[in-house]
């Protein structure tokens, strides 16, 4: 799980919000990801998604059997089922996820038997971390817009 926040660290640095992840296969990582949606203006390139196409890539499948993914957040619903196709075997995640999250949360895709796979699915791995990561980079974003609206009020009003 420290990878994955180490992943979610280079998202904030360039300004995205901090999720990472990292698809771990026989105790190795092959898989890293961090969100990347602002920079790339692509709704698909969550943390999730970005490591497992390079877990893909580096595997040569995409049958990711007896894999792992450990994330920072809880995953959407297109991550969820991301993972279900790809055939991940365990899925830790960190912070829990009330307005998206699908692996517990709202519902719990990654263990409906009704889909063909199915994955062991483990929460609140270092939770306050992740948690707080997120928390902090909501607050300064929110910090900036405020600032931002009011550089403009006074260029405005001046």
């Amino acid at each position: 799980m420290r990878e994955a926040i180490h992943e979610a660290e280079k998202a904030s640095a360039i300004g995205e919000v901090p999720i990472g992840a990292v698809v771990v296969l026989d105790g190795k990582i092959i898989g890293r990801g961090h969100n990347l949606r602002e920079t790339s203006q692509n709704a698909v390139t969550h943390a999730e998604m970005m490591a497992i196409q390079d877990a893909c890539h580096n595997q040569n499948s995409w049958r990711l059997q007896g894999a792992e993914l450990y994330v920072t957040l809880e995953p959407c619903p297109m991550c969820s089922g991301a993972i279900l196709l790809s055939r991940i075997e365990r899925v830790y995640y960190g912070a829990k996820d009330p307005k998206a999250g699908t692996a517990g949360t709202l519902m719990n895709l990654l263990q409906d038997e009704r889909f063909n796979h199915m994955c062991e699915v483990e929460s609140g791995l270092l939770e306050e971390e992740t948690g707080d990561l997120l928390t902090h980079f909501f607050r300064e974003l929110r910090k900036r817009k405020k600032r931002k609206k009011k550089a403009i009020q006074i260029v405005l009003y001046n």
